[in-house]
């Protein structure tokens, strides 16, 4: 037989618990990646790699407790920090490089984290930057991870002031959600009555997304990504309108260099609201998000100066010429509006210098389309024919050659209008647009280029229709004597879907997104459409929370004068009631506790007087057994209720059935105490 030989094995072992002070460390560490999370995709891919780094290598120091790192390698931290902020920002001051620093600053804080002091500084720094996270998003889902940041700091807050033992985490945590209960309440009264600041902050715009502008660049652009964010929401009087009237006018494209088309806004025309009235006009309520835009894009044709709220200083008196609304300054917040939409544009002349600059084309560029323009001009047919023949005949040439309509068209090189309208035939709506404004030009016909949306989704959201930026488009007018300008959109003739039914290109889902179609199709939808209307409330009752909306409320609760100093007075008011409320609250829970400590020194009296030497560091049973010893059996009454009183108070819970009356025992006490003889 062989002998087999047993080799030592490597036995597993759990690792051991930390300890009180690795376990805190650990879960600030996990609080402060939480917070700094929503900041990490707006900076610079070396601020997350520090900053986790650094995160990792002091949660790695807790766990093995070893100690921290000099004051050298702290400085050299810092020093490169800065450098590197520099470096990325051109700049160390200004709001992106301060919450540059304040995230890696914050991480590194962590490496010196020896001192209560410096648990305090990591405290506030944390309060701090759960504030900045709402200089990127105002968000719902922003404002329940910042609350849950919230929560975690208050929890960690309460753990550093329960320095005894080794409480646990989900105690501090429901310390701390009650505290923010009992909170709650005059933050909800702050947020209605505090007077109402004007916006601290704007939001940051995006790249090459499909979304306004003015400006147009015909072929710089090889792929262009769809946004689905939310770009408005409207609501008309009556029924909804259908999808193919739906026309946002944005910044309108008169000025072309041959490469490049540029809006131009003119001098504002308060005149033409008066046409409002006798062309029966469509009214609206609509919710305008931030578009970082100079530009309103309003229903067609908006010209009586809607109703803001807030109020927007930079709105002129009327649209120009072309229609347009431009402000004076990009819109940076969200602004609600009121207005009345014409059927039809209500310019009905042309001057000639207006005439000259919307058919001039730049020379030498687009020979083939001009020859091509010129030669569908000089067909017999078309001699002598209106504006609306040539537009027929120009779009029938777009469903004749197959043209195609997408997103991705790849980029244009050389002359773009002629390869997009003689050779590749594919482009998205600013290529039909483009091109079909050079052809009309070409042949004589005033023409430009309106940006805006169109469209809008098919289910409405609280009663709302909702335009996406994913229903940015582009059409073209042109101008026809005695009529006025026509809209053309020439998308229509490639893609009728994308303007009758309002439905816009979109990008194949992903493999999480293609999961949640396979399992329940249109589900992905119906969640999204969901958490769009939560967003949407979250917006119209919080975010959009004004003085208008401020002074409505206290007027419907009776408030009379709604003004600064009145708001503060009741400010006030309400911080010396609740005050008044917290000193009864403390002085009755004070009455709560203090019977046990009356009953102590009545006890203590009796037992005094009757010569026994009692404190109040003892207790019943204790008094009970010098009673004994004191008066003998004539004490066996008091003593059995000084021996009640101990079994109450130190027995567990559930070993008597009810509770004893202390004011029916200290009667009984007390005519035991008096029944005894005196001692000779």
């Amino acid at each position: 037989m062989s002998e087999r030989i047993a080799k030592p094995g490597l036995r597993w072992r759990w690792p051991r618990p930390p300890s009180r002070e690795a376990r805190d460390t650990l879960f600030m560490l996990a609080l402060i990646a939480w917070t700094m999370a929503p900041h990490l995709p707006t900076l610079p891919l070396w601020v997350s790699l520090v900053s986790l780094g650094v995160l990792a290598w002091r949660a790695r120091l807790a766990w093995t407790e070893r100690p921290l790192p000099g004051r050298w390698s702290l400085v050299a931290l810092v020093l490169l920090t800065g450098a590197l902020t520099f470096w990325s920002e051109r700049t160390l001051v200004g709001r992106q490089a301060g919450v540059t620093l304040l995230v890696v600053l914050m991480a590194a804080k962590t490496l010196e984290l020896k001192a209560r002091r410096d648990a305090l500084v990591v405290f506030f720094l944390g309060f701090f930057l759960v504030l900045t996270n709402f200089l990127n998003s105002q968000s719902l889902l922003t404002a329940v991870g910042m609350t849950v940041s919230v929560w975690g700091w208050l929890t960690a807050l309460t753990l550093a002031h329960m320095p005894a033992g080794t409480p646990p985490i989900r105690q501090a945590a429901s310390l701390a959600a009650k505290a923010t209960l009992w909170g709650a309440p005059v933050m909800v009264a702050l947020f209605l009555l505090f007077p109402r600041l004007g916006p601290l902050w704007a939001l940051p715009s995006d790249g090459a997304r499909t979304g306004l502008s003015d400006q147009l660049q015909l072929g710089d652009v090889a792929k262009l990504a769809t946004d689905d964010s939310i770009a408005l929401r409207i609501r008309f009087t009556g029924a909804p309108q259908p999808a193919n009237s739906l026309y946002f006018r944005g910044p309108v494209l008169t000025d072309y260099d041959g490469e490049r088309w540029r809006a131009s806004p003119g001098r504002p025309r308060p005149d033409l609201a008066e046409q409002a009235l006798e062309a029966r006009p469509l009214r609206y309520e609509m919710t305008l998000e931030p578009l970082q835009i100079s530009w309103l894009p309003l229903p067609e044709f908006t010209v009586d100066k809607p109703v803001a709220n807030p109020p927007l200083a930079t709105l002129p008196a009327g649209p120009d010429n072309a229609g347009q609304w431009s402000l004076s300054a990009p819109l940076t917040q969200r602004v609600r509006l009121s207005g009345l939409a014409l059927a039809q544009h209500p310019v009905r002349s042309l001057s000639d210098n207006a005439r000259a600059r919307l058919t001039a084309l730049p020379p030498g560029k687009h020979p083939r389309s001009r020859a091509w323009a010129q030669q569908l001009r000089s067909q017999p047919a078309l001699q002598g024919a209106a504006v609306a023949q040539l537009v027929e005949a120009v779009l029938q040439h777009v469903r004749q050659e197959n043209f195609i309509y997408t997103l991705n068209p790849g980029t244009y090189k050389g002359d773009a209008v002629d390869e997009f309208w003689l050779d590749r035939r594919a482009g998205f709506c600013e290529h039909y647009a483009a091109s079909f404004v050079v052809i009309m030009r070409a042949m004589g016909v005033p023409a430009r280029i309106v940006t805006g949306y169109q469209g809008a989704d098919r289910l409405l959201q609280d009663g709302q229709q909702v335009v996406r930026q994913s229903n940015a488009h582009a059409w073209a007018e042109v101008w026809q004597p005695e009529v006025g300008w026509l809209r053309v959109d020439p998308t229509a003739a490639v893609a009728p879907e994308r303007v009758l039914q309002g439905q816009t290109l979109s990008a194949p889902p992903g493999l999480v997104l293609g999961a949640f179609d396979a399992v329940s199709p249109g589900l992905r939808q119906t969640l999204k459409r969901w958490a769009e209307t939560l967003d949407n409330r979250w917006n119209v009752w919080v975010l959009s929370y004004g003085r208008d909306q401020q002074k409505q409320w206290l007027e419907q609760w009776g408030w009379g004068q709604v003004d600064t100093v009145s708001l503060l007075r009741l400010i006030v008011l309400i911080g010396a009631t609740v005050g008044l409320l917290g000193a009864l609250w403390a002085w009755r829970e004070s009455r709560r506790q203090a019977p046990w400590q009356r009953l102590t020194q009545k006890i203590l009296a009796e037992l005094r007087a009757a010569g026994v030497p009692a404190t109040s560091a003892q207790d019943p049973h204790t008094w009970a057994v010098a009673l004994r010893e004191q008066r003998g059996a004539a004490a066996d009454a008091a003593i059995q209720a000084l021996l009640d009183l101990h079994a109450q108070r130190y027995a567990p819970k559930n070993a008597h059935e009810r509770s004893l009356n202390t004011t029916a025992w200290w009667r009984g006490f007390k005519q035991a105490m008096r029944a005894m003889p005196q001692p000779r």
